[in-house]
């Protein structure tokens, strides 16, 4: 097998991410139904974090604060029609200058002419537009988007031969698989960081038959939190139901398991596509050099409490699986204190060798997890999250301290759940006498790291500003952003000019075997 691994002394990182994947319904957490034998076996002898919250429920804000290492809101990435800027570093961009060779395959949802934030190559295009066009507007403060999600995602939900995710997923794994291969024959031995980000199981909520027939419909669980009626809701609880079109539905039961049943395939679907990737590790010669992290970019409501999707700060909707493996160095180990997306930039940094961070440009949000990883016991921390997009009205900002979760927006007021207590959330102990000193200490914590007035302003200043552009974009010519990916066949395989045939389909043998001489002289 290649000699390549043997040489670094920085290790692989294959870092698997699924979109719209709560914790909550994952195996490895508890979950009794779902069937995902990869990842099982990936956090039985890797350490799986318990507590692992996104940073933003929402598709590109919780992307980009996670390769920035920075609350989406100190970058100006509020919703998913916000651009990253190029101006700020990732840990791709860290990674890159410490020796790796960067690869993206998959979905990012970068928005803006800036496909590649720091990603060397990137194998496919994006599913999801690069534009402003899905740019929310809380100046109107609209109860529905064309473009937002819809509850016939729902209503309709069931198994399929073909979707627009499963042929997005299924060139995203193929494209990776391929460069595993390539990255283990050539002759580059710089270490790789390859990111490969899948779009299941985001809805709709469909899934192949063969991921369907895993399941019986009897065996499908009901919410644990039955539906409630609007007027019950919490307030922004309460928009996003009438923001989805929740109202026009009929959410029977059978609609309601069809739903979760699909969803439950779409997971197992997502673990075969690791399983691929994993095979195609193993076959490289790669694995024993690299650390693999699996983890999602938020979760799904799934029906609890009536609601669906995400966008909001309860346990479906922002837990989010963490799994980090590499046997190698790492004894098997469950961490129960809370940690979230940001600690990925640090922990990328100290896995390179950086473990102070020192390369760090803008002081990274999060901390390294290394040390849990390598079995020591830091002291908890708070997790920070935020919510500034679609179905709004103005920041919604959570802190997680201990088993406490304080949620709080000028609009709609306080909420403060004890997980320890109820872990389902169904009791708002906000102004409760006995959580009095616990939920001032929470608010001035969070006042003391975020301005919401002075929040609100630069999020409607930058509604403003782009949606005016992209209406002005739209005009005459359009232009897209969108990346395209870049492939020369003219040097894919066998040609006249460049590599003689038979160097090239040596280069190409894995394992690479030594030329064989001829028997005998001409």
């Amino acid at each position: 097998m290649p000699e390549t691994s043997q040489k670094q002394q920085q290790p692989n990182i294959l870092f698997v991410m699924a979109d719209q994947l709560s914790a909550l319904a994952l195996p490895p957490y508890g979950h009794r139904v779902v069937k995902a034998p990869q990842l099982s076996a990936l956090a039985d002898s890797g350490a799986v974090f318990d507590n692992a919250y996104c940073n933003f429920p929402l598709c590109a804000p919780s992307r980009f604060s996670m390769l920035s290492g920075q609350l989406a809101s100190a970058i100006g990435a509020y919703d998913n029609a916000a651009e990253l800027p190029s101006s700020v570093p990732t840990f791709a961009h860290y990674l890159r200058a410490r020796g790796y060779r960067t690869v993206l395959s998959g979905k990012m949802h970068f928005v803006g002419a800036d496909q590649l934030h720091g990603f060397e190559e990137r194998l496919t295009t994006d599913i999801y537009p690069a534009d402003f066009g899905w740019t929310p507007d809380w100046a109107q403060e609209p109860t529905h988007y064309s473009w937002s999600q819809h509850m016939a995602s729902v209503v309709e939900a069931g198994p399929c031969r073909r979707s627009l995710q499963i042929d997005f997923d299924e060139d995203a794994t193929y494209q990776a698989q391929r460069r595993l291969y390539d990255l283990a024959r050539d002759d580059d031995e710089r270490p790789f960081f390859m990111t490969v980000s899948l779009t299941h199981p985001h809805d709709p909520y469909n899934c192949l038959p063969e991921h369907w027939s895993l399941y019986d419909d009897a065996d499908i669980d009901e919410p644990a939190v039955a539906p409630m009626a609007p007027d019950a809701m919490e307030p922004h609880s309460r928009r996003l139901y009438y923001q989805a079109s929740m109202h026009r539905f009929r959410l029977t039961p059978e609609r309601i398991r069809n739903a979760r049943h699909a969803y439950y395939g779409m997971i197992s679907y997502v673990d075969d596509l690791v399983g691929r990737l994993l095979r195609a590790l193993e076959a490289s010669g790669l694995r024993e050099n690299t650390v693999i992290v699996f983890t999602a970019d938020h979760g799904d409501m799934l029906g609890e409490r009536g609601l669906w999707y995400k966008m909001t700060f309860f346990e479906w909707s922002a837990r989010v699986p963490l799994i980090v493996h590499w046997p190698k160095q790492w004894a098997p180990r469950r961490v129960a204190p809370a940690v979230s997306l940001l600690d990925l930039l640090p922990t990328f940094l100290a896995l390179s060798g950086d473990r102070e961070g020192r390369d760090a440009l803008m002081p990274p949000a999060g901390q390294s997890l290394l040390p849990w990883l390598e079995g020591e016991s830091p002291q908890a921390r708070d997790v920070a999250a935020e919510y500034l997009g679609e179905g709004a009205l103005d920041p919604r900002l959570m802190l997680r301290r201990g088993n406490l979760k304080f949620v709080f927006s000028e609009a709609d007021g306080r909420e403060l759940y004890d997980l320890a207590e109820d872990p389902h959330e169904r009791v708002n102990r906000a102004g409760h006498p006995d959580y009095v000193g616990e939920e001032r200490a929470l608010y001035e914590a969070l006042m003391a790291r975020w301005d919401p007035v002075r929040l609100k302003s630069e999020v409607m200043a930058s509604q403003r500003h782009r949606l005016f552009i992209h209406d002005a974009l739209t005009r005459g010519r359009y232009t897209p952003w969108d990346y395209q990916p870049r492939w020369d066949a003219s040097r894919a395989y066998v040609r006249n000019l460049g590599v003689d045939e038979d160097e090239l389909k040596a280069r190409s043998r894995l394992p690479r075997v030594e030329p064989v001489p001829a028997d005998f002289e001409d």
